[in-house]
């Protein structure tokens, strides 16, 4: 069986690479985590097909476990009613009561764990070689918790796998669970090392520059956020960071530029996201970033490095979402305006 992870790039092509394997006769599972990255997969299989074929099933992740990996198992046994997506407040919970809420829904952050202590994984990997031919799991960067550990079980399935990812656009975790993989994304080589210990062939290369990032975006982020990326591409592009008030009036108010917050977008009157909220998009030709006081700061002093991983990997993010040009507006500029 060819099991595999590809680390990727921004805009390198992710899901293109997925989507080119998937043909109309192969049992294909595609599993992934944040929902614009699930429709943007959708969108692509139809783009590809004209239609959504029956031989590829495509789960968020959730769906996927609760669905395909614990309801035909335990459902009959423990008969929940779904899934609760808060942690268990109660750290001295015992028995089932760790898992399970009073109201019979699953701890999301748990489910994964329950498998593994009702000794189903085996019965899981059995039911994938059943159904499947191929899994492909995207955003791999994104598990976590009890979730990672989950994963290094299914890798033991007798299917071909591809994991597919983008180590520092990891922005969200699966879930978490005290101490459990608290550092896994601590550094870069390790997190590969854990790949290669699941029997994994870990790719670096394939998929190590980006076509939707210009060289003059991806040298921006290279230099000044720290992450490394290159560009298929040759053109240049405009960054511009924009102080006057006119022009920041024209660009708030334009409808064809993305304005990415780093949070609580919804309190501007303007077509926006949050940064690590447009995760998986690749539709935006120009985009504003919006930066808030601390980022402002970093940004004014060449330290975007410094901030903390989580921040940088946002703001990432938000940078590698441009077709085209790419705007910085401080917050405090925006909040003088009233878009309408």
């Amino acid at each position: 069986m060819d099991k595999s992870v590809i680390f990727a790039v921004a805009g390198s092509g992710k899901t293109t690479h997925i989507i080119n394997q998937l043909n109309l006769t192969d049992p294909v599972l595609i599993v992934t985590y944040t929902t614009s990255n699930l429709d943007n997969i959708r969108t692509s299989i139809l783009k590809k097909f004209g239609y959504f074929p029956a031989n590829i099933k495509l789960l968020s992740y959730f769906t996927f476990i609760h669905s395909f990996c614990y309801k035909p198992f335990l459902t009959a046994t423990y008969r929940t009613k779904g899934i609760f997506y808060k942690p268990n407040a109660n750290n001295y919970a015992k028995n089932e009561a760790r898992y399970i809420t009073n109201g019979g829904r699953l701890y999301s952050n748990r489910i994964s764990k329950f498998l593994q202590e009702n000794k189903v994984l085996d019965d899981i990997n059995a039911r994938l070689k059943k159904y499947y031919k191929y899994l492909y799991i995207d955003e791999i960067q994104d598990f976590a918790g009890n979730d990672f550990n989950f994963i290094k079980s299914l890798a033991k399935a007798d299917i071909n796998i591809l994991m597919v990812g983008d180590f520092y656009q990891h922005t969200f975790d699966t879930s978490r669970d005290g101490i459990v993989n608290k550092t896994l994304h601590d550094d870069y080589a390790k997190y590969q090392a854990q790949f290669a210990q699941m029997g994994l062939k870990v790719d670096t290369t394939t998929l190590n520059k980006s076509y939707r990032c210009s060289p003059t975006v991806c040298e921006f982020i290279t230099k000044s956020i720290g992450i490394n990326i290159e560009s298929h591409r040759t053109d240049a592009v405009s960054i511009n960071v924009v102080s006057d008030e006119s022009e920041a009036q024209t660009i708030l108010s334009d409808n064809e530029i993305i304005k990415l917050f780093y949070q609580k977008h919804y309190a501007y009157n303007c077509y926006s996201k949050n940064w690590g909220d447009c995760k998986g998009e690749d539709k935006y030709n120009t985009v504003c970033v919006v930066l808030n006081r601390t980022t402002q700061e970093k940004f004014s002093t060449n330290t975007l490095r410094d901030l903390p991983a989580v921040s940088k990997n946002k703001l990432y993010v938000a940078c590698s979402r441009p077709k085209r040009d790419l705007y910085f507006v401080p917050e405090s500029n925006m909040k003088k305006i009233d878009v309408n």
